[in-house]
């Protein structure tokens, strides 16, 4: 009897060997069957926002030379910085926002006795935050042990006032340099993206922020700037978008610290790096790992490649995919993305509460934000393991993908004299406008779905309300340096928008938008399309009342006319509103109908189904904002 030969796969896997060797032609067969015939590119394979191709399966043939050698806390530090190993998971830091020392003081404290191990802390913005010079700084750490608990500013361009009362403070509790934790946080370029406007000079802003480095060499935990793409997230910055304007960010802080003397392996440590964590897991696990492949790149040509495993990655959740409406649907966004921010290799992980869209979080919406950070480190258990991602032929090859698209962008930047020349010159704002405004049309028209807002939308109170955050008091003066401010948007608002008219509307008339839904036929017939529209017009406010179904276009004009509604919406399948449509709008306008929708494509019978009373078609693909903006006013 001959011995049955075995590939090593088999050989390696007893269990493989009842199955043939997976073939790539055989598997493209079979999708040919599946998808009946379909253009393969355009039915299996999708893009992201930056062009970058998502294939529907990857194999060894797909791997990246030398990824199976790479090592954590190693060169390129693409599977995490120098304490990828050590750390035992990364700091779960909680954000505190609003100007009452005390009231902050309060919630810190019970932040930290729940499970958060740093604070960050918005101060220096007059009425909107802790003041600077009233030893509000001092009322809201009270109790904090400082020389334990990491303390990150978010004081835009008042950073370096801010960076010296949190020193004095250090000092007059006796916390010596080499135990203090912090993170400066100053962003002069991100805080003249975000507002248009600095108060002083450039040159000066960015020989104080140098400052702050020099002043933090003998703090070894304690960085003094941060490259913050999450800024330009929240402009609509695609992924490889974000990962530019960060490195060009570091890049300028580089020759910011270079002019005052300080050498790149001194500056590198002191420079921080946020990005924002997105409900798409891998995008955002990718992103993490390229954004420390293209720190140590520019590092390592300046002659500091090592210094670039000690440079802090800050993972904040996304502000701009949080929704007002059925806030509940946050708290799933926040998960994966901290999920994501974790599995990518963060240092530290801010989770923004799941009302923040709202206004001020309360403790509840505060604890579920450390709970989530607490679940997915003590339970889940995701620090334990560096870049448990790693080897991923997908993973790799995205995060290849996104560093090589950063990096072309990241030129561009650099050919037009820099970080702060491209902004004054509103380059980097164009180029975000560009892509906030395709995704913008993406949501509108169905191609992306907003969970509780464009897609299975709840109509009335959803029980969550929030004290409104607190304004900024003081405006400011003339300022010398001006240029073109990011547009600061969340994605749902569009749609949040039309809720907020669908509520003005029923407060003035007692009234709220309501369509009657003529479904044709059973249930089995009708119910997918008598969902989608339910759905769909939810999205704009607007209810529809819902039924079995009708079995002809009488009974369906009988229903609406008992209703007392003044508008209705065919929907059924294509073949009953085929066979029926026609009969049924003019049953419907004869039994009094102001407004007759039909609920999909008119097909070749366009021309007979408006003559016979059908005002407009409703179908997926159109612009929905527009679209539902259009049937309140008719309504």
């Amino acid at each position: 009897m001959t011995k049955p030969t075995t590939t090593p796969a088999q050989a390696l896997d007893p269990l493989a060997a009842g199955f043939d060797t997976g073939d790539r032609t055989k598997w493209l067969a079979l999708v040919d069957k599946a998808i009946k015939g379909a253009e393969f590119e355009k039915k299996m394979v999708s893009k992201t926002l930056d062009g970058l191709r998502i294939d529907p399966l990857y194999t060894r043939t797909d791997a990246l030379p030398g990824t199976d050698r790479s090592a954590p806390g190693h060169a390129p530090f693409v599977r995490g910085g120098a304490g990828a190993l050590e750390r035992g998971g990364w700091d779960i830091r909680q954000f505190h926002s609003g100007n009452d020392a005390k009231a902050i003081n309060e919630a810190i404290l019970e932040d930290l006795a729940g499970g958060a191990s740093s604070i960050a802390l918005h101060i220096g913005i007059p009425g909107a935050a802790l003041a600077l010079g009233e030893n509000a700084l001092d009322t809201a750490l009270d109790g904090v042990m400082l020389d334990i608990c990491p303390i990150a500013l978010i004081a835009g361009e008042a950073t370096p006032e801010a960076a010296s009362e949190l020193e004095a403070l250090w000092a007059s509790r006796g916390i010596a340099n080499e135990t203090r934790r912090g993170h400066y946080g100053a962003d002069p370029l991100g805080a003249l993206a975000m507002s248009g406007s600095l108060a002083e000079p450039l040159e000066d802003a960015l020989t104080r922020s140098a400052q702050l480095a020099a002043r933090t060499q003998s703090m070894p935990n304690v960085t003094a700037l941060i490259a913050d793409g999450h800024a330009y997230h929240c402009g609509g910055a695609s992924e490889a978008q974000e990962l530019a304007v960060m490195l060009a960010t570091f890049v300028a802080y580089m020759r910011a610290c270079e002019t005052a003397g300080i050498t790149p392996d001194k500056a590198v440590p002191k420079i921080a790096v946020a990005l924002a964590a997105v409900a798409d897991q891998f995008l955002t696990i990718a992103k993490l790992r390229a954004a420390r492949r293209l720190v140590w790149r520019v590092a390592d040509a300046a002659g500091a490649g090592d210094a670039a495993g000690k440079v802090q990655l800050t993972a904040v959740t996304a502000w701009r995919m949080m929704a007002k409406r059925d806030p509940w649907t946050n708290i799933l966004r926040t998960t994966i993305a901290c999920a994501s921010g974790a599995l990518g290799g963060a240092d530290a992980i801010t989770v923004l509460p799941f009302t923040y869209a709202l206004g001020k979080p309360d403790a509840f919406a505060r604890r579920v934000a450390r709970n989530i950070q607490i679940v997915c480190k003590e339970e889940s258990n995701l620090g334990r393991v560096a870049d448990p991602a790693g080897g991923s032929w997908f993973i790799e090859k995205m995060t290849d993908d996104l560093a090589k698209a950063a990096w072309g962008l990241f030129q561009e930047i650099e050919g037009k004299g820099g970080m702060a020349k491209a902004l004054l010159a509103g380059f980097v704002q164009d180029k975000i406008a560009e892509t906030a405004a395709a995704r913008a049309k993406a949501i509108a028209t169905g191609r992306s779905e907003l969970t509780g807002v464009s897609a299975f939308p709840i109509l009335g109170d959803d029980g969550v309300s929030a004290e409104p955050f607190p304004a900024q008091t003081s405006k400011p003066d003339a300022r010398p340096v001006t240029a073109p401010s990011l547009t600061l948007a969340r994605l749902g608002e569009p749609f949040e928008a039309l809720r907020d008219a669908a509520d003005v509307h029923e407060a003035a008339t007692g009234q709220h938008y309501e369509v009657f839904l003529a479904s044709i036929g059973a249930v089995i017939d009708h119910n997918i399309r008598s969902t989608w529209i339910k759905n769909y017009l939810a999205a704009g406010g607007i209810a529809a009342t819902m039924s079995d179904g009708y079995a002809s276009a009488i009974e369906a004009a009988t229903a609406f006319r008992a209703s007392g509604l003044s508008a209705a919406c065919i929907c059924s399948s294509d073949a009953l509103n085929a066979e029926h449509a026609e009969a049924t709008a003019k049953a419907l306008k004869a039994a009094g109908a102001k407004l007759v929708l039909m609920a999909g494509r008119p097909g070749d019978k366009d021309a007979a189904l408006k003559a016979a009373g059908v005002d407009q078609f409703l179908f997926a693909g159109a612009d929905a904002v527009a679209t539902l903006a259009a049937l309140q006013q008719r309504l």
